[in-house]
């Protein structure tokens, strides 16, 4: 059975889709589909796909015809794979969109030496400048027809497995719900769990789709059957590369309006984030020398903290994965709680991102908080300074669901959540309420966590990166092990526990 997140109990015979839990229903409602949607006319409707006028092919148009005679493959029965000489499986990979950088380049020219083929969809002109390989098929058509168009590449090329990074992403929604229909696998990459030098990679879903249980318990019994999670392999990562792949990607996307007209980003446009970090990156290091001060005024009060990293206003985790439109409401939600309920004698240190683009005056949005609830001089707030640091001290944290969560948790600083990340388990984070949280937050079980993390480790996390070369380099040769194998670690974990 798996646990944490729905695997859609259907089959051909079933009369209609029957959701297990309610991010179930919520995860249909968002496709378009109700609970009593009938499997044979899902089914139909994908039987009946037809391209649209709209699109526009790097190869020669799939001709419907051509499809005619296809048997849809039983849900949750993967395509069959074609058997080589010695016993190994052919599968076919359709990537759809990645990173800003060349790192599904480098995938699927691993891939296709391993004796697998891979076929590349694009979105925008982004996308197409890291590919520069054969068998890329562009998509310029309308959103809402996307989902039918890349079933039938789906059917055209036998297409076993899809990957992309985001399971979030406009362009990937339909394409990961439709995959289930018809037993493709979909492998979804996104950053580490724990970071430096990690990265994700699961099948069906991350973050708030995770295949991963929500069971404190089932963690205690798999993480006893586990060696300790194996320390990283470091490699060089300046941020820098990771700049310049992003100005170079969104550079190739100046010229989308006129090849690829109908794209929008999944997130803010390029032009307001680099205008966002010419403001933002020149002060740093003004700000690093002020909050250097700040940090050193606090550590010497002898007051006790709490501490709020902030997160993307972009980020998926807020826009999908919580119920906070933007992180202004969490702060304002914060510090609320804070004036009614911490101790007079406590301060809230707000941390923002760092790589926030400096679009949001959070300075001034918290002096206006902190004169509405009688909060002058009890708040901090920080540009820049050491989070692990600051945590080791700290009284509590609260996270909507950042990565933060599991920094926190190592130095065993009581935690909330106000959204529901992988961590959120009763034994690691407060299940009370804000409220009760500043005066009633524990510690987290040493042992809990330790399980927690060597299994989140041995089942989903990959040693490497995204953007510099040593990163990508191990990256690949760890995910392409996994995309391949019949079962993903998590899977072969979820049928022993």
């Amino acid at each position: 059975m798996l646990h944490g997140r729905l695997a859609l109990p259907f089959t051909a015979s079933a009369s209609a889709l029957m959701p297990a839990d309610a991010r179930a229903q919520e995860s249909l409602g968002e496709q378009g589909l109700s609970p009593t949607t009938s499997v044979a006319s899902a089914i139909e409707k994908l039987r009946q796909l037809k391209m649209s006028d709209d699109v526009v092919l790097t190869r020669p148009p799939v001709q419907p015809d051509a499809l005619r005679g296809v048997e849809l493959h039983t849900p949750r029965q993967p395509p069959s794979a074609h058997i080589r000489p010695g016993g190994d499986r052919r599968r076919v990979f359709m990537l759809l969109q990645g990173v800003c950088s060349p790192f599904f380049l480098h995938l699927a020219k691993k891939l296709k030496q391993d004796g697998h083929e891979v076929i590349k969809v694009n979105f925008n002109s982004g996308d197409s400048f890291y590919w520069r390989h054969d068998k890329a098929y562009a998509y310029r058509g309308k959103l809402e027809d996307l989902g039918d168009w890349i079933a039938e590449l789906w059917r055209k090329h036998h297409v076993t497995d899809q990957v992309l990074f985001g399971d979030r992403r406009p362009v990937h929604r339909d394409a990961v719900l439709k995959a289930e229909y018809l037993g493709i696998r979909t492998h979804v990459f996104e950053e580490g769990y724990f970071r430096p030098y990690w990265v994700t990679l699961e099948r069906e879903g991350v973050n708030g789709h995770s295949l991963l249980p929500r069971d404190p318990d089932w963690f205690r019994e798999a993480g006893r059957h586990l060696e300790d999670a194996p320390t990283p392999q470091r490699f060089q990562a300046p941020f820098s590369e990771r700049a310049r792949h992003d100005i170079t990607y969104h550079l190739a996307g100046a010229t989308n309006p006129l090849l690829f007209p109908r794209y929008r980003p999944h997130s803010i446009h390029a032009v307001q984030e680099y205008a966002g970090y010419a403001t933002r990156l020149p002060l740093m290091r003004w700000y690093k020398r002020r909050d250097a001060k700040r940090i050193d005024q606090l550590m010497g009060s002898g007051a006790p903290y709490y501490m709020l990293p902030l997160q993307l206003n972009t980020d998926a985790q807020i826009r999908h994965h919580s119920r906070f439109a933007n992180m202004q409401e969490v702060i304002q939600r914060v510090m609320k709680s804070f004036a009614l309920n911490a101790p007079r004698g406590a301060r809230l240190v707000i941390k923002n991102h760092p790589l926030d683009m400096g679009l949001v005056d959070y300075p001034g949005l918290i002096r206006s908080l902190e004169r509405r609830y009688d909060l002058i001089g009890r708040i901090v707030y920080l540009e820049s300074g050491n989070l692990e640091k600051l945590l080791q001290q700290a009284k509590g944290m609260i996270t909507v669901n950042s990565t933060t969560g599991n920094v926190a948790l190592q130095y065993r600083c009581p935690t909330f959540c106000m959204g529901d990340p992988i961590f959120n388990l009763p034994g690691l984070t407060f299940q009370g309420s804000l409220h009760d949280f500043w005066t009633q937050g524990q510690r987290p079980d040493t042992t809990l966590f330790r399980h927690f993390r060597n299994t989140v480790i041995h089942t989903v996390q990959l040693n490497g990166g995204f953007y510099s070369k040593p990163g990508m380099q191990l990256a690949v040769l760890g995910a392409t092990k996994i995309l391949c194998a019949e079962r993903s670690p998590l899977e072969s974990m979820l049928n022993r526990c």
